[in-house]
């Protein structure tokens, strides 16, 4: 199990923050690991301080078939592929096109870097998605191997996750068999708001089989660490949220090895 989809159609649920900084905590621990900004905001991007033009994100990608030239490199062992707001003209563009629903999946398994299929190269491969369910969310569902559900600790959070499991699961019947919800992290919890803490019961108790332990707790720094350019581990190490961050990486390791055999970095690619 290697590509992770991180989905939620309701915005403002800390899903392109969970992608970053989880990706980052891996990398320190030197995994070699792939951020796809599959999301026409390009926050994932941006985050990490990259700026691209229009020819130099992922849709110029998916238009020459492989990402290799478009990769940037904001810290040792984590690659991005940026995103752009030239992809919001994608499913327009799409509407005639044969096998639209496997764009992403065949730019993944057609590419290749430093003279590597990209699955070999990387030890995981992360794509931050839009918030909505749309064919770019199809695409990304098509090309994962596991699903990963950032859910705000607030009243409406569960609002719309029945929607989002059952389209889920008409993913996985029709274009991916092999799709795992692999996941569901709880995201900007308030140790002193009791809200929080029923919200985090409800959610154990309705998805008790997929919630990650580790909740990521409600701070500023997680906030502030994007307007410069890094990602909040790097930007106040010792932060509630960053060292959250690291046991949510130990917490998703030990629970891709139950799904597959041992990891090990690819330490020996070069």
């Amino acid at each position: 199990m290697k590509i992770f989809a991180f989905i939620n159609q309701k915005g403002g649920v800390g899903k392109t923050t969970v992608a970053v900084n989880l990706a980052r905590a891996l990398t320190l621990k030197n995994y070699k690991v792939l951020l796809i900004d599959f999301d026409p905001q390009a926050n994932a991007g941006s985050g990490l301080g990259i700026r691209v033009s229009k020819n130099e994100s992922i849709y110029q990608a998916l238009i020459e078939g492989n990402c290799e030239r478009f990769l940037k490199n904001p810290y040792t062992n984590l690659y991005v592929l940026p995103s752009s707001i030239d992809l919001v003209g994608l499913e327009v563009e799409l509407v005639d096109f044969p096998e639209r629903e496997y764009l992403l999946k065949n730019l993944i398994e057609k590419s290749f870097f430093n003279g590597y299929p990209l699955q070999e190269f990387f030890d995981f491969i992360f794509i931050d998605s839009p918030p909505s369910l749309s064919l770019i969310t199809v695409n990304i569902l098509t090309a994962s191997h596991g699903i990963i559900i950032p859910l705000q600790c607030e009243y409406y959070a569960l609002e719309g996750l029945s929607l989002l499991v059952k389209t889920i699961r008409g993913i996985k019947k029709s274009f991916n068999p092999d799709l795992v919800l692999f996941g569901l992290v709880l995201t900007m919890y308030d140790s002193r708001n009791r809200l929080s803490h029923e919200v985090a019961e409800e959610v154990r108790n309705h998805f008790k089989w997929i919630v990650f332990n580790t909740l990521i707790p409600r701070s500023v720094r997680v906030s502030e660490a994007p307007s410069f350019g890094m990602s909040v581990i790097d930007y106040e190490k010792t932060n509630k949220a960053s060292l959250a961050f690291l046991e949510l990486a130990e917490e998703f390791l030990n629970r891709v090895k139950n799904y597959t055999t041992i990891i090990k970095p690819a330490s020996s690619i070069n």
